[in-house]
């Protein structure tokens, strides 16, 4: 699925002082990601009724009692469904639903990082008040008028809707950074300009690639291997995300680090 993503970014700052931008979707594709999630409820809603129904009626038309029981149990599942099946992929997903991810969308914190079960729990919960009076009529309205097009339940949550990051190799990022514009070589660096800019490039893609963990290691090791230095030991994702910002400086720290 392919759409034009906004012309609205969000651009988050790290501590390590680097920005990831992101482009925000707009109300056109997170409608059509709405359309199908509410498709695929309403299909799984009339299996559901279809076969509660086809129980309560299995000894001919059944009892009434049968037939109020069924339709309880109808709409105790709709209502599951309707708010359950958006928090279960939300979470299961990282942000997305199967609708979302047709399109290529992600829910995620302002602050650039994923959602957790509170902000998935509190966006769906309120998506009752977007829907009023109809057809997510206030939601809509509230999308117009805020400038990151956050509905009522966004706003409430903290969370953003953006375009998904697709996944990247280090051969990609090789090739981007050699036809990058040259960067400015810091003073006594202690790495080469190609190694600055291939830093540079991964941690400007952004914190939503499907593999950034795994890669963003892979780039760190490779780098300090082909410079002849001792690996250093990270931890935590904070801390390759920090030797790799020393390294797109090419500050004199990485050499200490190194060892």
């Amino acid at each position: 699925m392919s759409l034009q993503p906004t012309d609205h970014d969000l651009t988050v700052a790290t501590p390590e002082n680097v920005s990831f931008g992101y482009a925000l979707a707009g109300l056109g594709s997170r409608f059509m990601a709405a359309a199908v999630d509410t498709l695929i409820i309403v299909l799984l809603q009339a299996v559901v009724g279809f076969l509660t129904f086809v129980l309560a009626l299995r000894d001919m038309f059944g009892s009434t009692q049968d037939l109020t029981w069924a339709a309880l149990i109808l709409i105790g599942v709709s209502f599951v469904l309707f708010w359950g099946y958006y928090v279960f992929f939300e979470l299961a997903w990282n942000g997305q639903t199967p609708g979302k991810r047709w399109v290529g969308l992600r829910v995620q914190r302002v602050n650039g990082q994923p959602i957790t079960a509170v902000e998935a729990l509190i966006r769906n919960l309120v998506r009752l008040v977007d829907f009023m009076p109809a057809a997510y009529g206030a939601g809509i309205v509230t999308m117009f008028i805020d400038s990151q097009s956050r509905r009522l339940g966004d706003l409430a949550a903290g969370t953003v809707v953006v375009w998904e990051r697709s996944a990247v190799s280090v051969d990609a990022l090789v090739e981007d950074a050699g036809e990058s514009q040259p960067m400015p070589v810091a003073s006594g660096a202690v790495w080469p300009q190609r190694d600055q800019t291939l830093a540079a490039e991964f941690l400007d893609r952004g914190r939503e690639l499907p593999n950034r963990a795994e890669l963003s290691r892979l780039i760190l090791t490779t780098l300090y291997v082909q410079a002849g230095r001792p690996v250093p030991e990270a931890a935590t994702q904070a801390e390759v995300d920090a030797l790799l910002t020393v390294i797109a400086r090419g500050d004199e720290a990485a050499g200490a680090q190194a060892g």
